[in-house]
């Protein structure tokens, strides 16, 4: 029999779980999204598990588990905990509050999908699109030749490379543009269009596809080409175009997408509510079967050790919230607010993970409903201030955000181990080792990242942390844009019901409303070149004849990996030294087409790649 949990395992775990999320922290906070490591991490530890004897495709896929933990758990953290910074809560990043909130949300969130396998992935059946990709490039990488490993390994490498450097140019001696961008008065209305000139975007639009790349863009659309002109010919502008287009975005219209995500997350728990008792009940009828009648790749985490662990968890958490609000009544009830928030998020994300995947995991909409509600609920029935209040709600929202977060990673991942044979419990237990490592690395990397740079500012504007501190601290102060809100909510419902539509009618493209609400909430320049690359990921598969061995997906997971890691390397010197980094900008216009022209080799290279 393979072994599965493996000393060599366990380290090669911790190592790529702190890497991955360092990674992705950087991307999160700097485009606003996130993409699934599985993929990645199951490629880089087949070629690191090559140098040893012995090595197998269930300890292979046990390391890719632990390690898009990390990516998963960073997602969890830079969307929610930065807005303590934002609103004022903290001066500066607390290490030890960031590794308590993160490992309290990631350990939940991993519990709380241990019963919902069952029900999603052996009864259920949804596809989980990320978890059998996953599995085929586990299967190929240990049924083929070793050399094909070798040469994928050395395609990540190079794409690595291309994007550390593309990264050191741009952000630490600022040669060529980040970004591009105008707008142009039209009757009055103020039409906007701009680009972000990172390869790691593109990246983004390549793995999550056309579909996505489509709808985030279209969500874009409706921000840019019909709202912005709208408010713009209404209320009159100041200042030139481009600037006054981006104050009415910032200020005003991506509340629209607010309301959408909203709207998002309550269908989901709308959709999930069948599966969600039906896996209960499954889970709880394994406890009076005995164990030695259940398979081993059957054979899950006890679900009485889950419920233990849970209540074990929300100790902490009760203690930080007295902290806030000093009154044992008040922390006990946020406690299970957060609970109960963290349970339905993690299922609506486990099952959003298996119909998109985990790329497409809702963790912004159901985040966002949380941290309204609980503003609502705490300015409502609680005595407290306002700084202290938003920190609550913020607080209830980073470990739901968390969990969630790992939800659609453990079920992704546990659909792999189906396909490849492996044990559920020891892919959960690996998944908490994830959870850990990152949970302990996460909070130096912010603190470097935020010395650095500064979380919110124009180098790391950390979109969704904005988003979640706007709406806390919009509930308190009694000024959140309620009517753009409305606004985005009917969006929502009104894309939900074309969504249908195409249910109805059998398409495949369909209309998932997070995808267009996040596109909406996102800046255009952040947008279009997701869809770029989802464009280029369309055609070039379209014409590839090498249909079970995806190039570009290796090229774009390396060019993100780089970017990110360069990023936090460029940040170390800046914080001992802000004037680290000399500038050597090329003058206007050439640091455009400069910029320009090095984005346009890697699309040309990438699609080369991806086609052949």
């Amino acid at each position: 029999m393979n072994n599965e949990i493996t000393v060599k395992a366990i380290f090669l775990s911790i190592g790529l779980s702190i890497v991955l999320s360092a990674a992705m922290a950087y991307l999160g906070l700097y485009a606003g999204m996130t993409i699934s490591a599985s993929i990645p991490a199951a490629i880089m530890s087949m070629g690191i598990l090559r140098l040893f004897k012995n090595s197998n495709i269930l300890e292979n896929n046990i390391v890719q588990t632990a390690a898009s933990a990390g990516e998963s758990l960073a997602a969890g953290v830079i969307f929610t905990i930065p807005a303590l910074l934002l609103i004022g809560y903290w001066e500066s990043v607390d290490y030890w509050e960031v590794t308590k909130i993160a490992m309290v949300g990631g350990v939940l969130g991993a519990l709380f999908t241990v019963p919902l396998r069952r029900a999603l992935i052996l009864k259920a059946k949804l596809r989980f699109p990320e978890g059998v990709a996953t599995a085929k490039v586990l299967e190929t990488g240990h049924e083929s030749d070793p050399e094909k490993s070798k040469d994928s390994l050395k395609m990540i490498g190079l794409s690595a490379l291309v994007g550390g450097i593309v990264k050191l140019g741009d952000l630490a001696f600022g040669i060529w543009s980040s970004a591009i961008g105008g707008a142009k008065v039209i009757g009055g209305a103020i039409f906007g269009m701009g680009s972000s000139l990172s390869p790691s975007l593109i990246s983004v639009g390549y793995i999550v596809g056309r579909n996505i790349g489509i709808l985030a863009f279209s969500g874009g659309l409706i921000s840019w080409a019909v709202a912005i002109p709208i408010y713009s010919y209404m209320n009159g502008y100041e200042g030139s175009a481009w600037d006054a287009a981006g104050t009415i975005w910032n200020t005003k219209i991506r509340y629209l997408g607010v309301g959408a995500m909203v709207v998002g997350g309550i269908w989901s728990i709308m959709q999930l509510a069948k599966p969600l008792i039906e896996s209960i009940s499954l889970s709880l009828k394994t406890l009076q079967e005995d164990s030695d009648n259940i398979a081993l790749e059957e054979r899950d985490l006890p679900i009485n050790y889950v419920f233990i662990g849970v209540l074990a968890l929300l100790v902490p958490m009760c203690l930080t919230y007295f902290s806030i609000i000093p009154s044992w009544g008040s922390a006990i009830i946020l406690s299970l607010i957060m609970c109960v928030f963290g349970f339905l998020f993690s299922a609506v994300a486990a099952y959003m993970a298996g119909v998109v995947g985990s790329s497409n995991n809702p963790i912004s909409g159901v985040t966002i409903a949380t941290i309204l509600f609980s503003s609502l609920l705490i300015v409502t029935f609680f005595s407290t201030g306002s700084s202290e209040g938003a920190a609550a709600a913020i607080l209830i929202g980073s470990v739901v955000c968390c969990a969630a977060a790992i939800g659609g990673d453990n079920l992704q991942d546990l659909k792999t181990g189906n396909i490849v044979g492996a044990t559920p419990w020891k892919q959960q237990l690996m998944q908490l080792v994830g959870v850990v490592s990152a949970a302990m690395s996460l909070g130096i990397v912010l603190i470097l990242l935020h010395e650095a740079y500064g979380i919110g500012g124009p180098d790391l504007p950390a979109p969704q942390a904005v988003l979640m501190t706007n709406v806390a601290k919009g509930v308190f102060a009694g000024d959140l844009e309620w009517a753009m809100i409305y606004a985005g909510a009917v969006i929502g419902v009104l894309i939900i019901l074309l969504d249908q539509y195409q249910l109805k009618r059998g398409s495949d493209f369909r209309v998932p409303i997070l995808a267009v609400a996040i596109g909406i909430y996102l800046p255009i320049e952040l947008t279009f070149p997701i869809f770029v690359g989802g464009m280029l990921n369309h055609y070039a598969n379209k014409i590839s004849s090498q249909k079970g061995k995806d190039n570009g997906l290796l090229i774009a997971s390396g060019l993100i990996t780089g970017e990110a890691l360069m990023a936090i390397f460029i940040a170390i010197p800046l914080f001992f030294d802000k004037n680290y980094w000399p500038d050597y900008g090329l003058p206007s216009p050439l640091n455009d087409i400069v910029g320009i022209a090095i984005l346009g080799c890697i699309l040309v290279w990438l699609y080369r790649a991806a086609s052949k």
